[in-house]
């Protein structure tokens, strides 16, 4: 990852506007087990919905595991924009390496138009659970190598859509969760940041114009990144990396930066959030708030939820705060809760 001293500071020049938050999406507590392909397939609800329908996948094959059992919320609100562009995908159990069971969750940041990040939440896990068969014990550089060939079909496909689709990306940020590694895969601003024994520690790199390594690739390539209300590809585009926005190319890439951590017992949980998010709540703080919600010390205000659960409030106080904090996109966050269950003594 680069020095976040090389970055470009960036004004946010932009007028104030009227406040307007319509909750689009929200998915309460779900045990994810580990072997739900089946299951997956038949029951996934893949459309936006402004009610508060929630999606449950449950394998009647396997018994409960606690390792291969996780806990996430998500939450998605329109904020102070007028069209939500953003998309965010779960998928239980979506591949198996070796016998270990893999999950898949994802935040899609759509601009120009929701269209790119709606293709990529119906495609990508497809494409990633393709691209991984045949694929034996993977190290980083080949998690690296199988996440890029994926973000390339990804790219390709949303090529040879509608023309209307030329001028539109999405930034992604998508984790692929096991029993041993979480592998992270960011093209663009989105970002993953891990929470383990009290330390906010970044997965993912922002994709920024500014970046002094995107910035040279950029003019390397023959492009220009214009200051233009904040640093942008061209005068354009505030994202060096994305999934489309073939009018950029070949100065915006899709190439993703992947990372590989090896899971601990100190793990507590996984933030996966839109530039919404981060624009405007550092990781530290956004890892703090995760942490006094699962203790029960923090509530949302106004935010409605399904249940009570501390991965429901976690994901809704987040929100909450981005708009407090005065967030002018939309917001899209995924809380996991990697902790171990404690095991009851004999």
């Amino acid at each position: 990852m680069c020095d976040p001293t090389t970055m470009i500071p960036i004004k946010n020049t932009r007028p104030r506007r009227r406040l307007r938050v319509r909750k689009l999406r929200y998915k309460s507590q779900r045990h994810l087990h580990a072997a739900q392909e089946t299951e997956r397939n038949q029951l996934r609800d893949n459309g936006p919905s402004d009610s508060n329908s929630d999606r449950l996948l449950l394998s009647q094959n396997e018994s409960f595991s606690a390792f291969h059992s996780l806990l996430y919320s998500d939450m998605s609100i329109i904020g102070r924009r007028k069209e939500m562009e953003d998309e965010v995908s779960v998928e239980l159990g979506l591949t198996a390496i070796n016998d270990e069971k893999y999950n898949f969750f994802a935040v899609y940041d759509g601009h120009g138009g929701a269209q790119v990040a709606q293709v990529c939440r119906e495609r990508l896990h497809r494409i990633v659970a393709e691209e991984i068969v045949g694929w034996g014990e993977m190290d980083e550089a080949e998690w690296g190598r199988l996440m890029e060939k994926c973000f390339q079909r990804m790219d390709d496909e949303v090529k040879r859509g509608a023309a209307a689709m030329k001028t539109v990306g999405s930034a992604v940020v998508a984790a692929v969760i096991g029993k041993e590694e979480v592998v992270v895969a960011n093209c663009g601003d989105c970002r993953a940041v891990l929470a383990r024994d009290g330390i906010a520690l970044p997965l993912s790199d922002d994709h920024k114009p500014g970046r002094a390594d995107e910035l040279k690739r950029i003019e390397s390539a023959g492009g220009r990144v214009i200051n233009w209300n904040g640093y942008r590809v061209l005068g354009v585009l505030a994202t060096s990396r994305s999934i489309g926005d073939e009018y950029l190319k070949p100065f915006v890439i899709s190439k993703p930066e992947v990372t590989v951590t090896k899971r601990t017992d100190n793990d507590e949980f996984l933030i996966l959030g839109s530039d919404g998010l981060w624009d405007v709540v550092s990781n530290e703080i956004a890892c703090n708030i995760v942490r006094r919600c699962f203790g029960g010390k923090l509530k949302r205000l106004s935010l409605k939820v399904e249940n009570d659960s501390h991965v429901a409030e976690a994901a809704a106080v987040l929100a909450e705060h981005a708009v407090a904090r005065g967030s002018k996109d939309n917001i899209s966050v995924i809380v996991v809760d990697l902790r171990k269950p404690k095991r009851s003594s004999p």
